[in-house]
């Protein structure tokens, strides 16, 4: 039986570990940005890449792995020439506990966007385990998904012992595209009001019609479309966490049209608010 590639497991709920290694050349373009139900262990094993992750933007280098956990809106560009990069696609509960307790923060580790490197010494051991992963991802038989826990334990277990774990990301991981990045944060922070472009762009030092092209460049979206997005993001988070009305919930996640948030978010998610709750 064939094996799932990324392009087709990232927008579903996934069973048991994927991975999977691709060269990317400069003229790549990803189709879209998106965020998964399950965590995303990026790494680079040559070249470099640009990310706009969760409304900030960063560039990796040859040896950095880049963790997503689950949500997490990102896109991917190769504006540097040809990168060769792995993906690693698993579950939090795929992560034996007493690894999870080697890394900073523990089980916490693997809730937030987290940069880390690992030295030039270590890198043909670790992309070692990443190509055995990517054997069994295209063997994919019954003994696969154990072999794939074992893996990644491996692979878990080395980073934990060798990389440097950024806890404040440096200048040369952060971009220097500053102007995107304050538009995504005031769209984060003022998400819930009725906010327009022209207040955005202001906030972004652009002209709207600048800042269109610009935006859609690093993030592979509008401005509009994140709005809506980050709306949506908040307002499923509010579902679950809250015992507010869907109708609250969509006033206060800036929808002013009950109708709308209801087909926007069943277009993202699946399924309608009330059925996302429970």
């Amino acid at each position: 039986m064939a094996a799932d590639t990324p392009e087709r497991i990232v927008d579903r709920t996934i069973d048991r570990i994927h991975a999977d290694s691709q060269l990317k050349d400069a003229g790549f373009v990803m189709p879209s940005p998106h965020c998964h139900p399950h965590c995303e262990l990026f790494y680079i094993e040559s070249g470099d890449s640009s990310f706009f992750v969760g409304g900030d933007m960063y560039e990796l280098h040859a040896g950095d792995f880049l963790l997503l956990p689950p949500q997490v809106f990102h896109y991917t560009r190769y504006p540097f020439g040809p990168c060769r990069r792995s993906n690693v696609f698993f579950r939090k509960e795929d992560v034996d506990g007493g690894i999870a307790e080697l890394f900073p923060h523990g089980r916490d580790f693997f809730g937030d966007v987290r940069v880390f490197r690992l030295p030039d010494a270590y890198r043909a051991q670790v992309g070692g385990v990443l190509a055995a992963m990517v054997r069994e991802e295209r063997i994919n038989d019954a003994r696969t998904a154990p072999m794939m826990v074992h893996l990644l334990h491996v692979l878990l277990l080395l980073c934990s012992r060798e990389c440097e774990f950024l806890s404040e990301l440096p200048r040369d991981i952060h971009t220097t595209d500053a102007p995107i990045v304050r538009a995504a944060k005031f769209i984060s922070e003022r998400y819930a009001d009725d906010i327009s472009m022209a207040e955005i762009a202001a906030a972004a030092g652009y002209s709207p019609n600048y800042l269109s092209k610009k935006f859609r460049q690093a993030a592979g979206i509008g401005v509009h479309e994140y709005l809506v997005f980050t709306r949506l993001q908040r307002a499923a988070l509010e579902l679950v966490s809250t015992d507010h009305s869907v109708t609250d919930i969509a006033l206060r996640c800036g929808f002013s049209d009950g109708n709308y948030f209801k087909d926007a978010f069943k277009k993202k998610y699946g399924v309608t608010p009330r059925e996302y709750r429970k």
